[in-house]
């Protein structure tokens, strides 16, 4: 950028981030400049404060600054009911639609042997440990309609499956190759009711 090194590697670091393409982050970078000091120091201070204070909950593993999420703290959640999504992405999406009751686990990802994910780097074996004790009665697998998906999903339901809990797969109104962060609230909300079992 004009041979100023610094803002180069600004607007590298930019570049990192998913969907943040190189003009962007020049953006970025850019407007960066124009924050006043006590910006940047928020600016820098909100990071390394998210950094530091968030973490996975230790019941269904999604980002909290808590304890316990809110979702696993509230007594008014339907425990017996486990929606495994991929990504805290899809627990906003969940939340935003308020169709869903039950609860969550997420995964941290989605099998993906081309790029190397294997099942043991999801968090599959929390998601069986809480499947013990016999509250959880119904699994939905939430996973979006890629190939991705569809492989966790399918083997999301045959390690479950021996346990006696119902596996069921979001209804087909997400697109195969859709992402659900960028479902609508309706057709999520169909998706939702419409599940069926995992064959």
């Amino acid at each position: 950028m004009a041979g100023i090194e610094s803002l180069d590697v600004l607007a590298e670091q930019f570049a990192r981030l998913p969907g943040i393409g190189r003009k962007s982050a020049s953006r970025l970078a850019l407007a960066m400049l124009e924050y006043s000091q006590d910006d940047i120091d928020a600016f820098v201070a909100a990071i390394r404060d998210a950094k530091e204070k968030i973490h996975r909950c230790p019941v269904c593993q999604n980002l909290t600054d808590r304890a316990i999420c809110p979702v696993c703290a509230d007594p008014t959640r339907d425990a017996s009911t486990v929606c495994v999504v991929a990504d805290t992405r899809a627990v906003l999406a969940f939340e935003k639609v308020r169709a869903y009751r039950g609860v969550y686990h997420v995964l941290h990802g989605l099998i993906s042997p081309m790029s190397g994910v294997t099942p043991d780097a999801l968090t599959l074996r929390e998601l069986l440990a809480r499947l013990q004790d016999g509250t959880v009665k119904e699994v939905i697998v939430a996973t979006g309609a890629t190939t991705e998906g569809e492989a966790t999903a399918m083997y999301i339901a045959r390690l479950i499956q021996p346990l006696g809990v119902k596996v069921t797969r979001l209804a087909h109104g997400i697109p195969y190759g859709g992402e659900l962060e960028y479902a609508d609230e309706i057709t999520l909300t169909h998706a939702l009711e419409g599940r069926r079992d995992v064959d």
